[in-house]
């Protein structure tokens, strides 16, 4: 079937960054005149295996952005607080700062990537029950894998940010299991970024996309033609724009039905 490519038009009324703040692998974060709000802005370069494989995805920055906007508003309305304002383009999104906790929250469904390499399991066995795991950030220790005692050790968060940190988790797993179903599309696994914004609460932040959750079409069976996330570029599946565009398709076509 001939995936039908959706054009997101730039909007024309572009938010002039202050300066940049900071430049990530898949956005950069300016500064605004209001000190409290930031702007990202979404780019097309793609990495893997800790930036040792570069390239691009032709419109994976506002494909990105235009998905991560799409549920960052139906997470809010569903009670789940998160950075984001608005978006004033289609690769942009005003979001509120917010100083970045240094963990990626890692959500697994179902056995695929380090998990399958360092356990054993086997590609595409069903967890008994959703497995939350911590990853710290940072490039030069590759971004390691956490014990909770190695957490208190390192003192990256508090237990009781520790314990919210994993019941937000497990809420924002409910909500994208079930609509990414509804999408037509198996969520397998999914990383979180969380932020402390000037009262020091919890929100949800960075982005998630097809660059941050491992996403199988359920109409497909073969295990590389299900692929529809950044795994179809770690593995060289090809098809890498028309994944993201039908990842995308499938958003829009539910959020508008």
């Amino acid at each position: 079937m001939k995936l039908k490519t959706i054009a997101l038009t730039t909007v024309s009324t572009n938010m002039t960054p202050a300066q940049k703040l900071y430049e990530g692998k898949a956005k950069i974060i300016y500064t605004t005149e209001d000190p409290d709000i930031l702007l990202a802005e979404f780019k097309d370069d793609a990495t893997a295996f800790n930036a040792q494989k570069r390239g691009t995805i032709q419109g994976k920055g506002s494909i990105n952005c235009t998905i991560s906007s799409k549920l960052f508003q139906k997470l809010a309305a569903d009670g789940i607080k998160n950075h984001f304002i608005d978006s004033p383009a289609s690769h942009q999104m005003r979001v509120k700062a917010v100083k970045i906790v240094p963990l990626e929250v890692v959500v697994r469904n179902i056995a695929a990537g380090s998990l399958c390499k360092q356990t054993g399991l086997e590609l595409g066995t069903i967890l008994e029950k959703p497995l939350v795991e911590f990853y710290y950030k940072d490039d030069n220790l590759g971004d390691p894998l956490l014990t909770r005692d190695r957490l208190r050790l390192l003192k990256l968060a508090t237990e009781e940010q520790v314990e919210s940190l994993i019941n937000l988790a497990l809420q924002v797993n409910n909500f994208l299991q079930d609509f990414w179903k509804q999408c037509g599309i198996t969520l397998v696994d999914f990383k979180l970024e969380f932020g402390l914004d000037s009262q020091q609460q919890l929100l949800l932040a960075d982005e998630i996309s097809p660059d941050t959750c491992r996403l199988w079409d359920m109409a497909q069976s073969d295990p590389n033609q299900r692929v529809m996330d950044k795994d179809r570029f770690r593995q060289d599946l090809g098809n890498v724009e028309n994944a993201y565009q039908a990842v995308l398709q499938r958003v829009l076509q539910l959020l508008e039905s």
